[in-house]
């Protein structure tokens, strides 16, 4: 099931600088571990040492933030788009 993954700006120097990245996978875990497989590093900037995304990066699955969802086991159809939104901070 291929799946659109949206990349934000910081992390395009790991996509090869492209916006957005065609990848397999029918949960969200899935789709970030062949996110990773085809461009290395990703894993490094999303989740943390147990395997959890990082509380300062919000993921959203066909616009549904994945943290009121079922977070790494939320399902992805296929054509859908995953957007990876680092949280911003600042005054």
């Amino acid at each position: 099931m291929t799946v659109t993954v949206r990349i934000p700006t910081t992390l395009r120097p790991l996509s090869g600088g492209v916006s957005t990245v065609q990848v397999e996978g029918s949960t969200l875990a899935e789709v970030l571990a062949s996110l990773n497989a085809a461009h290395p590093g990703f894993s490094d900037r999303l989740l943390d040492s147990e395997g959890n995304l990082h509380k300062f990066v919000n993921v959203f699955v066909a616009d549904d933030d994945v943290r009121y969802m079922q977070g790494l086991a939320t399902a992805v159809a296929s054509g859908q788009t995953v957007s990876i939104i680092p949280a911003v901070a600042g005054g």
